[in-house]
């Protein structure tokens, strides 16, 4: 048996609702007394509280603490099976762990919390002192990501590249091995292809699908987490792989001839159904890879783009991670007035960034010129053509075996494709041309953008402005300021 716990009308993260101190706009003289007062608030009332550890290797281990109220339990339950809680392996783990200068992560959450100041909820990070509140949001997602949000920080700060994303070892005969990591949004294809077994083709081993670390220097990686938050529109009812479900979020339910009740997947009651699987649904599941990465993969859905791509050189495969175009997906709550279906850039797809964006890129971009690959997947439309899950995979697949053939993308002396017979790419379509143009015009536009945005916080190297302006110059449409 598994627990099912739908939340009404809320079935995804709120960004809008987010407050990350530090960042401009966000002063502890307006928010201190409005969190003063949401645990004054709470005083006659009973909490819970629950320790786990995020971090699943000796080299990175950080405990967490959360205080959630009586009547909901079922969120302390399931940040415990998403987490890994204290047992002698882990606490024996964690007493021998590399110590860090930071302290423990502490979330307060009170989903019964309101305020008409925040109607869409508050959820507070102090990334300084490793501290967040979660009000008014009874989304597990909130605490999930919230938790991941402090431990990312974290790790950027003691020398690891912070990924949301997927990683998994390819090995191959001969003792050879392919380390691929895969970044994209909810949506994107990034839990798919990180399981994806190949029909048997190859012997597998995965890190994690959504959370993990890199060590810059010595290049080896560490999960965060044990178990996988995976959404179910993918795995119909009956499917061998809910078989690892241990619980389940915003999900349709049905009572069977046997008397016994069965989750409706799929999505059929509403978007982004949600369930935790235990980390057995990964037969070849480790917490720590030491090969050091061989490849990157930018996940993206613009239509402007081929369904592969290889970049040369480490700025521009650092900006355009930097400025990764994706589609809005159903695991967010979008505030009033936001279009579902733009193309919106989310840096390095991780949309729980605490620091500055200028720490990403110099991580990734050190990842680059100390020799990892890099390239684009397009996983969503090439002019008109649906880029499927066969497709995709077939070209990871011939560029892990080595038989894929590149050849030079158009005008760009720092890109390179594929020729595939079913998406032909043909620059000379003023049409194309334009579009291509179009979306890089909005990188150069976004990256020119965060030199004020938020008071430059995230601006990047003018190196990033540079890769970008050079393709654009190459097309022929150069970018005048």
């Amino acid at each position: 048996n598994v627990l099912l716990m739908n939340d009404g009308a809320v079935v995804g993260r709120c960004a809008a609702a987010r407050r990350i101190f530090g960042e401009p706009g966000v002063t502890m003289a307006e928010l201190s007394p409005v969190l003063r007062e949401a645990v004054y608030g709470t005083r006659y009332r009973t909490f819970y509280s629950a320790e786990a550890y995020i971090g699943l290797e000796k080299d990175f281990m950080v405990k967490a603490h959360l205080l959630v109220p009586k009547n909901h339990e079922n969120l302390i339950y399931n940040w415990l099976l998403n987490f890994q809680y204290l047992n002698k392996t882990y606490i024996d783990m964690y007493r021998d762990s590399r110590p860090l200068p930071d302290g423990d992560i502490f979330m307060f959450a009170d989903p019964d919390w309101t305020s008409p100041e925040f109607p869409l909820g508050l959820a507070f990070f102090d990334p300084l002192h490793n501290c967040a509140a979660v009000l008014g949001m009874r989304y597990f997602g909130e605490l999930k990501k919230g938790t991941l949000t402090l431990a990312w920080g974290t790790a950027v700060r003691n020398g690891f590249a912070s990924c949301h994303g997927g990683l998994k070892r390819y090995n191959l005969k001969n003792g050879k091995s392919f380390v691929s990591a895969v970044f994209g949004l909810s949506g994107s294809g990034k839990s798919t292809l990180t399981h994806a077994r190949h029909g048997g083709k190859y012997d597998i081993t995965v890190l994690h699908d959504d959370a993990f670390i890199i060590n810059v220097k010595e290049k080896y990686a560490i999960a965060l987490e044990p178990s996988y938050f995976d959404k179910v529109q993918d795995y119909p009812m009956g499917c061998e792989d809910n078989k690892f479900i241990i619980s389940l979020q915003n999900c349709g339910v049905t009572r069977g001839e046997d008397g016994l009740l069965y989750p409706v997947t799929e999505d059929l009651r509403n978007g982004n159904g949600r369930a935790i699987k235990s980390k057995l649904w990964s037969p070849v599941r480790v917490d720590r890879i030491d090969e050091p990465i061989n490849a990157v993969f930018w996940l993206m859905k613009d239509l402007s783009l081929p369904p592969v791509i290889r970049l040369k050189g480490p700025d521009l495969a650092a900006v355009m991670g930097a400025t990764l175009a994706t589609k809005r997906t159903t695991a967010e709550r979008l505030a009033p007035g936001i279009d579902p279906n733009a193309l919106v850039i989310e840096c390095y797809a991780n949309p729980f960034r605490t620091y500055p964006l200028s720490m990403d890129y110099e991580r990734f971009r050190t990842l680059f010129e100390d020799g990892v690959d890099c390239y684009i997947l397009n996983t969503g439309d090439f002019m008109g053509k649906k880029v499927t899950p066969a497709d995709t995979l077939g070209i990871i697949e011939a560029i892990i075996e080595e038989r894929a053939r590149f050849v030079p993308f158009g005008p760009f002396s720092d890109m390179e494709t594929m020729e595939l017979e079913r998406f032909p790419i043909d620059f000379s379509d003023e049409k194309y041309r334009r579009e291509f143009f179009a979306r890089f015009r909005d990188r150069l536009a976004y990256v020119k953008s965060r030199e004020t945005e938020k008071a430059g916080i995230d601006r990047l190297p003018p190196e990033a402005e540079a890769a970008l302006r050079k393709a654009l110059d190459e097309i022929g449409y150069p970018v005048q300021d």
